[in-house]
């Protein structure tokens, strides 16, 4: 019940949140769940008995939304992304001189290559999900990914408890099944397609409602098309692998860590990190895929 009630919650303000947020406050709910997600996994680093680096690790996370945002702001669409490579390039340089001056380098310098790999590992996929929006569709291209990843998760825990008999990781992840992992697929694929087929419909219908902010509303709703479901079945495809991919890596961290859950934050769903663990593969893969084959999908 705490995870229905959980999700009844979130879904409405993330669908909120791609419909209707300005950029700035889009980046500042992302980058929210960055830094709850990186509190966690460095938990985890410190369980693991490493120097996390708390400050320094959410610091520099911090200051890869900041500088997205202003980027946007300065040179517009498209720069947000590649203003976060500055980050990614100096926060190595700090987190290597805070370890040096540790007693402890057995433990700190690890632990500085941990907490930097916060930065790629959470906040760069949380920040992409700003740049998909930011795309012509972008509203389109957040909700596919959302169902590929949401529509896939539900799927395979249905399926895996009630059918599943084949164990997919049982080293990693006990409860995962082929059973289940296959459902997640065939399920993922099947939505994505029916929401790419309608989404003239769907765009003509969020416009009337007034639905869609000056940020999201990227297209007109007559320049959405029926693209080809063959591309979205296979875009689907892929970005449902990688969400599963996604949540076994997560599952790996936890498991090395003796620990069930991230943490605590969601009831029913334990911590921010293992609600997210999934999207931090698939959103990359999406904005690549997005970037280079969406057209085919919003102006069929």
């Amino acid at each position: 019940m705490k995870r229905i009630l959980t999700a009844a919650i979130l879904i409405p303000l993330v669908l909120l949140a791609v419909f209707r947020a300005p950029l700035w406050l889009l980046l500042l709910l992302t980058a929210a769940v960055a830094l709850a997600a990186t509190w966690e996994y460095l938990g985890l680093v410190a369980v693991l008995g490493n120097e996390p680096f708390r400050g320094l690790s959410c610091g520099a996370m911090a200051a890869m939304f900041l500088l997205a945002g202003c980027s946007e702001a300065v040179y517009g669409r498209g720069s947000m992304v590649g203003s976060s490579v500055l980050v990614l390039l100096l926060t190595p340089f700090l987190l290597l001189s805070a370890a040096t001056g540790k007693q402890n380098l057995k433990s700190a310098l690890p632990g500085a290559a941990m907490g930097y790999l916060a930065l790629p590992y959470i906040g760069l996929p949380l920040l992409l999900l700003a740049a998909l929006r930011q795309l012509p569709g972008g509203w389109f291209y957040l909700l596919f990914l959302f169902f590929a990843v949401w529509v896939g998760d539900i799927a395979a825990m249905y399926v895996g408890k009630s059918m599943g008999r084949h164990k997919l990781a049982p080293r990693i992840s006990p409860g995962k099944t082929v059973e289940g992992t296959i459902a997640s697929l065939v399920f993922s694929v099947a939505v994505c397609c029916l929401f790419a087929y309608f989404v003239p419909e769907i765009s003509q219908w969020l416009e009337r409602s007034h639905l869609l902010s000056g940020d999201a509303r990227s297209l007109a709703p007559e320049e959405f098309g029926r693209g080809p479901l063959l591309v979205a079945a296979l875009l689907a495809a892929a970005i449902n692998a990688a969400a599963q991919i996604g949540d076994l890596l997560e599952s790996a961290l936890k498991r090395g860590a003796g620990v069930k859950d991230s943490g605590t934050m969601l009831p029913g769903h334990g911590g921010m990190l293992d609600r997210i663990d999934a999207l931090l593969m698939a959103s990359p893969v999406a904005y690549i895929l997005f970037s280079v084959f969406g057209g085919k999908l919003v102006q069929g």
